[in-house]
This record gives C-alpha cells, sequence and structure tokens, in this order.
C-alpha cells in the first residue's frame, strides 16, 4: 500500500480503508503553499470520478480539490496547496462503486511551469509563440496562474457545449420542420427595457432575438430615457429593419420595473420572456418555451438553464437547475433566465413592481407562484440563455447589490406575512423563511434504534436530553438485543427521566421493522427517526425541523448532517446516484456553499435520510411506515420518502438544523457475503418499485453527472 503514493521517488504513507478512504500522509513534506500537479489512475471507473479528492489540515479541516478527467482511467489536480496540509484524501463519492487507486504522483511545479501551462491552453498558441512572450516579459503571470487554476472547470464546460450544445444544420432542419407541423404556434413577446448601455451589447441582444429558429416573436422595447444619442437610433435601426420589433421611448428614467411595465404594453403575445438589454438567447431559445407551450397550454411559468459570457464571447459558469422548488425560490431567485411567464398573469399580478429594483424578478416570481400548481410550472434543461458579465453591461443590481438584497427580503416578507411565518436575511445575502412552531408545541417522539455500542448511544441521549432546547420530546430507544452491561448502566441512568423509555425489540436488524415499533407506541403528533450515532452540536436544531414539519404541505424534513471532520454526510438525497440514490454534496467541507449556494439554502429533495427525518405522525400512517418486509436496511428512507412524495407532500431539507452524524458506526460496514446479498435484494426492489422516478429526479438536473451528485457534468 505505502508503494501507492510517490513525491518523486520518495514513497508516502497511505492509510485507510481500500476503497472508501484513503489518507496519504505529507508529514514532513512541506508541500502547504507549493505549486504541485497531482495525478492518480482509478481503473474501473470508465474515466469517471469515483472518489472526491481533498486536502487536510492539521486541525482536521479538509478543503476539495476538483479533479480533471484527463483521458482513460487518468486523473489530475494542477494548483497550490493550501497552507498547513498534512495529508490528502481519497474518499468514495458511493459506499456501494468503490473506487481503486493506482500511481498517485505528486509532482512540485514552479510559477513557470504554471504559465506556460495556462499560455499553451489560450487557443491558437503554439509553444514557440508562448516561448517568444515569456522571453518578451509579454505574459501578465498573475492573470495566467489564475487562468491555470481556472482551467478545469472552463475546460469542461467548454467539452460540453461542444458535444451537447450546439445545433448542426440537420437540427436546424428539424426544428423548422416541427414548427411548420404546428397548427397555431402561440406568438412569444419579448420584453427588453433599456437603458444606457453599451451599444455593441445591446446590438448583440437585438441580434440573438433576430436569429431565432422560432419565428412567431416580437421584440417589445421599453427605452427608459437614455442618455446616449446612439441607443435610440440603434433601436430605430433594427426596427426599420424587423417588423417584428416594436418600441417606444419613455420620457424620464423610470427605472427598470417601469421601463418593463411599459414594454408589456406592447406585447400582444400569449406568453412574455424577459431579456436583459445586455444579454444574449440561444438560437433556439424561443422555440423551446414554444414547444412547452404546445405540449402544456395551462402553464404560467416557463424558465431554462443558463450561463455567463464574457466580453470575449467566453462561455462560463453554466446553472443547471433543478425543477419547480418553492423552498428554495423563497431563498434566492434561481428560476432567473430565460424565464416566460402567461401574459394573463403578468398583467393580473400589475407587472414588475417599481421599489423593488434589483430584485423585481425575483419579487414578481413570489408572487406569481404564491399557491400556484406546481403542475403548471416547467423547467427546460437546456441552456437557453447567456448573461453577460462584463465590464459596461450596465446590471441594475451588479449597481446597487445592498439595495438588491433588501428588495428581496422585503419581497420574501410579505410572502412570510401571510403565512404567518418571518423572513430573515440568510447566508450569502439570501433570504431565509422561519414558519411558526405551533402553539402549543407538538409533541415530538424521537425514535433511536440501537444495540448497544452505549458509547455512541450515551452522546446521542446527552445532546437530545440535555442539549436540545426544543420543550417537549419524548425518546423511546427501541433496543434490539443489547446484552453489553454498559448499555445497561445507560439505560438505568435514563430511567429517572420522564421523557425517555425503552421499547424491547429482540430480533434480527431490521431497522424498518424497528422504526415501525418505535412509531407504534409513539405518543407525539410528530415523530423524529434518528440514528444512535447521532451528535447535537446546536440547540435549536429540532425547532427547526418540528417547525416544518407540521407545515400541512409538507411531508417529511431532513437535516444537514456532518461527518465528524466537518465535511457533508447528507445534503438531501439525490435519486440515481450509483444506480439507486446517493447524498448530496458528499464530502464537501461543512464551511463551503455548494452548488449556487443549494447547501446554504432550504430546499425541496425527493428524499432524505433516515439518519433524521422528521414528520407528522399521521403522515407516516398514511402512507404505512417503512417497508420492514422488502427494505430491512437499505434504501427503507428512500422509499417512505418517495411514498409521501407520491401521496402529494413535499419533502425539504433545511441547513438550519445541523447534527453530526458517526455513520453505521454501530452496524457496522456492507462487507460478509450476506450482508451484500440483502443489500442487492433490497436494491432490485427500488428498481423494480421506482425505475421511473430513479432515472429522473426532479431536483436534479439531467445534465449533471449520475456517478455522485456533486453537481458535475
Amino acid at each position: 500500500m505505502a508503494e501507492r503514493a510517490r513525491l518523486g521517488r520518495r514513497a508516502l504513507p497511505v492509510t485507510g480503508a481500500d476503497g472508501i478512504d484513503l489518507r496519504i500522509d505529507l508529514t514532513g513534506v512541506r508541500l502547504g503553499g507549493a505549486w504541485v500537479s497531482l495525478t492518480w489512475r482509478d481503473p474501473g471507473g470508465g474515466g469517471i470520478p469515483r472518489a472526491l479528492l481533498s486536502a487536510v489540515s492539521a486541525d482536521g479541516e479538509s478543503l476539495a480539490l476538483a479533479e480533471e478527467p484527463v483521458g482513460g482511467d487518468a486523473f489530475a489536480w494542477t494548483g497550490r496547496l493550501p497552507p498547513g496540509v498534512v495529508a490528502l484524501r481519497l474518499s468514495a463519492l458511493s459506499r456501494t462503486n468503490p473506487f481503486a487507486l493506482e500511481a498517485f504522483a505528486i509532482r512540485r511545479r514552479g510559477r513557470g511551469a504554471i504559465v506556460a501551462r495556462a499560455a499553451l491552453r489560450q487557443p491558437g498558441l503554439t509553444a514557440q509563440a508562448v516561448t517568444w512572450r515569456l522571453l518578451g516579459l509579454k505574459v501578465r503571470a498573475r492573470g495566467l496562474i489564475a487562468r491555470a487554476l481556472a482551467h478545469r472547470a472552463e475546460t469542461g464546460y467548454a467539452a460540453w457545449i461542444a458535444r451537447f450544445d450546439r445545433l448542426s444544420k440537420a437540427d436546424r432542419a428539424r426544428i423548422r420542420a416541427e414548427i411548420a407541423g404546428w397548427e397555431a404556434p402561440p406568438l412569444l413577446s419579448v420584453l427588453m427595457p433599456v437603458h444606457d448601455p453599451d451599444p455593441r451589447v445591446l446590438d448583440a441582444a437585438i441580434r440573438s432575438v433576430r436569429a431565432q429558429l422560432y419565428p412567431a416573436w416580437e421584440l417589445c422595447i421599453a427605452d427608459d430615457a437614455s442618455t446616449d444619442p446612439r441607443i435610440p437610433r440603434l433601436i430605430a435601426r433594427h426596427a426599420d429593419e424587423e417588423p417584428r420589433i416594436r418600441h417606444l421611448r419613455r420620457t424620464e428614467n423610470g427605472h427598470i420595473a417601469r421601463a418593463t411595465n411599459d414594454a408589456l404594453t406592447l406585447a400582444g403575445g400569449a406568453y412574455a420572456a424577459f431579456l436583459d438589454h445586455d444579454d444574449l438567447l440561444s438560437e433556439n431559445a424561443l422555440f423551446e418555451v414554444a414547444k412547452a407551450v404546445q405540449a402544456d397550454p395551462e402553464l404560467e411559468l416557463i424558465y431554462s438553464d443558463e450561463d455567463k459570457v464574457d466580453a470575449r464571447g467566453r462561455r462560463f459558469e453554466p446553472h443547471f437547475k433543478s425543477g419547480f422548488d418553492r423552498e428554495l425560490l423563497w431563498g434566492q431567485n434561481y428560476v432567473n433566465h430565460l424565464c416566460a411567464v402567461r401574459v394573463e398573469a403578468l398583467r393580473r399580478l400589475g407587472g414588475l413592481r417599481p421599489g423593488f429594483e434589483g430584485s423585481q424578478d425575483h419579487d414578481l416570481l413570489l408572487r406569481l407562484t404564491e399557491g400556484i400548481d406546481g403542475a403548471h410550472v416547467r423547467h427546460i434543461p437546456k441552456i437557453l440563455y447567456h448573461w453577460r458579465a462584463a465590464a459596461g453591461s450596465g446590471t441594475f443590481s451588479d449597481r446597487a447589490l445592498a439595495r438588491a438584497e433588501d428588495a428581496r427580503l422585503r419581497a420574501l416578507q410579505e410572502v412570510a406575512a401571510r403565512r404567518g411565518a418571518r423572513a430573515e436575511r440568510g447566508a450569502q445575502g439570501f433570504n431565509r423563511l422561519v414558519r411558526p412552531l405551533p402553539e402549543p408545541a407538538p409533541l415530538v417522539s424521537v425514535i433511536v434504534p440501537t444495540r448497544d455500542r452505549a458509547d455512541l448511544l450515551a452522546v446521542a441521549l446527552d445532546g437530545l436530553l440535555a442539549r436540545t432546547d426544543y420543550p417537549a420530546l419524548e425518546v423511546i430507544v427501541v433496543d434490539n438485543g443489547s446484552t453489553e452491561p454498559a448499555t445497561r448502566d445507560l439505560f438505568a441512568h435514563h430511567a429517572a427521566d420522564p421523557r425517555f423509555r425503552v421499547l424491547a425489540a429482540p430480533g434480527p436488524f431490521n431497522f424498518s421493522d424497528l422504526s415501525n415499533r418505535g412509531a407504534a407506541a409513539a405518543a407525539g403528533s410528530l415523530l423524529l427517526f434518528l440514528n444512535n450515532d447521532i451528535e447535537v452540536i446546536e440547540p435549536g436544531w429540532l425547532t427547526e425541523l418540528a417547525s416544518i414539519a407540521s407545515d400541512p404541505e409538507v411531508g417529511a424534513v431532513g437535516a444537514k448532517l456532518l461527518y465528524p471532520d466537518g465535511t457533508i454526510q447528507h445534503g438531501g438525497i439525490v435519486l440515481g446516484i450509483g444506480g439507486i440514490a446517493g447524498h448530496s454534496h458528499l464530502g464537501l467541507p461543512g464551511s463551503e456553499p455548494g452548488y449556487f449556494a443549494r447547501m446554504v439554502l432550504a430546499q425541496e429533495v425527493s428524499a432524505v435520510t433516515g439518519a433524521c427525518l422528521a414528520l407528522r405522525a399521521e403522515v407516516f400512517s398514511e402512507v404505512g411506515g417503512f417497508d420492514a418486509a422488502h427494505l430491512a436496511v437499505a434504501f427503507n428512507d428512500v422509499d417512505l420518502c418517495l411514498k409521501i412524495r407520491a401521496a402529494g407532500h413535499r419533502i425539504v431539507w433545511t441547513p438550519h438544523a445541523r447534527l453530526v452524524h458517526h455513520e453505521s458506526k454501530s452496524r457496522g460496514a456492507e462487507d460478509t457475503p450476506e450482508k451484500r446479498a440483502r443489500f442487492e435484494a433490497e436494491s432490485r426492489v427500488m428498481r423494480e418499485r421506482w425505475a421511473p422516478v430513479l432515472r429522473a429526479d426532479p431536483y436534479y438536473n439531467p445534465n449533471l453527472s449520475r456517478a455522485a451528485a456533486h453537481y458535475r457534468l
């Protein structure tokens, strides 16, 4: 094992569980702050990452290092290791699909090598040209080093665009033929408020509409009293050339909401799509919107994925979104661009509201979706909008970020007030909706299956009974045949607490059966299923779970679980990962915001782990509880949540209830023939029962990898 990792000719110690968690010791190597290249192979992975690479500091903190597939079974990472790094760690992204490690090599790199590497990545630049640039001191080293560190994401997205996001002549012909077969193509009105953009970017924005493959559109432009005389001339020229362009000019600047509303007065279409004066539509954007309307004329809201484009036309930072997620929308405007709304609904709401500039779109979406049937919202999982991120674009929210955040909070406060809740400023300037706890606080029955391991259970019980501030709880320990004296002593220690009781349940381990027995004995209107290896780290966690679980729209709620080293163990469950399901953002440092802040915002998910799962007792009874007959150990929580969703309830994951999970320490690993056979049988049950659902998680974009729920292409 020691020969697996090398620094030059020096072998580095490798320890840990083979294929699950390996640690490469860097003690005494002094690589902290150094520029290095890390390369390794994972045979059998098919070129798909099966492990997360991270750098570990002396105090146990870890930083994820995003690897780049470099062909075959090889992977690489190039960059500057963080100061104080003492080890590298490879952690399996799926416990059921362990990785293999071969030929892990560390090579020191100088700044010159990093610069040359970055320079060679510039399109059309030869090695000879790089040499002359370096010798002539024409290379800005700092910028090239930054690009070297950023090349992984750029290269991956560029490759994705080339493979999946380029329309061929055949594609365009197919689209035109499909449109020709429609009896009544819907008219789409594109609303564009304009105020003093760079004329070049405005020209590009207008041309992106004129280049649409879909012909039944109109572009409604409201010039918000631009002071640059070139702007009205440019608009007029395009209108003279294209009769589908309608425009007006405001006599005074009224800002984006009033200008957009004036553009709406020109609209004659059934749906209005919003386009900023500096952004770009993909050539198939309006076709995809019209196609969605053709398939379902009852839609109220349609939105797509998006990315950003810089001044050179380089596309970057794609946002591959989830399906309609009311919970996430309360926190952030994840819908954003491209967004199309039924004109009738838009006018009924009064359009955009002045005074909410910077978050006027978010305010509109909150009002539009309040009480809306999710079936009337459609997400198109394609990049149809390119959001310009360049100097001179003149975006309203960039000029007044604090004002935009204030408007966002005020918009949610109105929604929260109507629900008897409150709105708070959350992480990174986003929102948080805090539901009220019913009065009096409902009794929560905490159900903890266990068999011995008093050391773990003692920590869990102490957290529940001494370090949780929730006022009404009972703890039911479902004892699956404990025999150790330490366990009997622990039970005796808590016996005098009226909130604590033990329910004897001897026999083979069956998590579903033990949980069902605990639920049958529970007195609370809320049930909380909790593993015996959970550690409480903050007092308000149960109040958060109980307040969400009490919401009649919510079927179940899960918490943010961390490993003891502070990395994420559970950020919600994503269907299809590893074939059945996997945990979101597994192994990411707990302080990281995650993909577009997903790990700091409450959101809907398809399932949450049974290690910490709260729900109303009536919901548990409605769906028949856990499946003890077919899912004794694995996937019973996923199955339960899917039954809850099928019954019409939402599943919510919240980052505002954090706990530490010492995962499966009392039960052990799936490392015997019997356990593996049971796991395969339970996997087969899930595939037979839920195959269509497992293939299409509505909260995970189909463009993202199913190897692990790390939101990678």
